[in-house]
This record gives structure tokens, sequence and C-alpha cells, in this order.
């Protein structure tokens, strides 16, 4: 079996005359084909162990591109700059003033949602309307809960911060481009 990029894919049920082989000419397209070299290649570190069966060899650690070059620092520097600056901390504050007390409040009707269903059994059991009970009730609006808060973050992001945050983005971009242009302002 073959992969998209024409190297073989496993090591058996071929025809066993190599895995470049193909029956009669190659087709025209052949030559276009897109090859990726990563395409079979697995992740650094996943699955390979040293000494762990397979074929011993070691996939090498991810590079970590360093930026060189005199505007190296100075890209650094604008997006601290951002970071101390009263736009990003008005953006951050939004989120946090949103974002704690919701996750408290639904933690808590979560926690209490199960602690009830543990402590209260009968209470859980009370038929509501025919095979309908507490515990039915609640569980679905935990999920009625999930997909509503789904919805207050998305539209508290749209309303609250999502042009400031957009605002902020350009203006680092122009930042970092005049320093990748040599002139910093």
């Amino acid at each position: 079996m073959q992969s998209s990029n024409g190297r073989p894919h496993g090591s058996g049920g071929g025809s066993g005359e190599g895995p470049g082989h193909r029956e009669g000419p190659a087709p025209a397209h052949e030559d276009m084909r897109y090859r990726d070299p990563w395409c079979d290649a697995p992740a650094s570190g996943w699955g390979e162990r040293e000494g762990a069966g397979g074929s011993g060899e070691r996939v090498p650690a991810a590079r970590r591109e360093e930026r060189t070059g005199p505007g190296a620092g100075a890209a650094a520097e604008v997006y601290l700059e951002v970071q101390r600056s009263a736009a990003f901390q008005e953006v951050r504050s939004r989120y946090r003033r949103f974002v704690v007390p919701t996750v408290a409040a639904f933690l808590i009707w979560y926690v209490g949602y199960v602690v009830t269903a543990t402590t209260a059994p009968g209470f859980m059991a009370r038929p509501v309307a025919g095979a309908v009970n507490v515990a039915m009730l609640a569980g679905l609006g935990q999920f009625l809960t999930t997909f509503l808060l789904t919805w207050a973050y998305a539209r508290h992001a749209r309303l609250r911060r999502d042009r400031a945050a957009l605002e902020l983005r350009w203006h680092t971009q122009e930042l970092t481009r005049d320093i990748a242009r040599g002139g910093a302002s």
C-alpha cells in the first residue's frame, strides 16, 4: 500500500518488487505530484523510545528557530509594550469580568448536581411528568447551561472585546512591520 506521496506505507502486502515499482510506464501527472517529506514521519517524541523495539532510530527534537538581526529584541519589546498598554489591560479585564463569575457559577451548579445526585437519590428520583424525573431535568439542564454559556460567551466577546482586540492586533502588526522594515517608531 502506498501513501499519497508515493512512498510505501507499511511493510507488507505488496508485489515484493520494491517500493517504487509499478506496472507499465508512469502516468504523465506523476511528475507533477506534490511530495511531502513529513507525510509519513511521526511527530517528534511520539511512539519512539530509546531501546524500546522498533528500528532504534531517534527522532530529532524540534528545532527552535531563533530570530536574529537588528529587530529581534525590538519585536519582543513591541509585544511587551502592547501588553502593558491600557487598551490591552481593558480587554483582559473585560474577559476576566465575564469568565471568572461565569465559570464559578457553572462549577457550583455542576458540583451541586453531582452532590445532590449522590446524597439525595430519593429527591432525584421524584417524578415530574410521566417517566421524567428531577435527575433527568437537572441532567438536561447541564447541557442547556453549557449551550447557553457558549452563546453568552460568544456574544460577550463580539460586543465587548473583539473590536478592541482587533485594533490592538492591527496596532501590533504595524509596529512589528515597521521594525522589520528597519524604521522602528
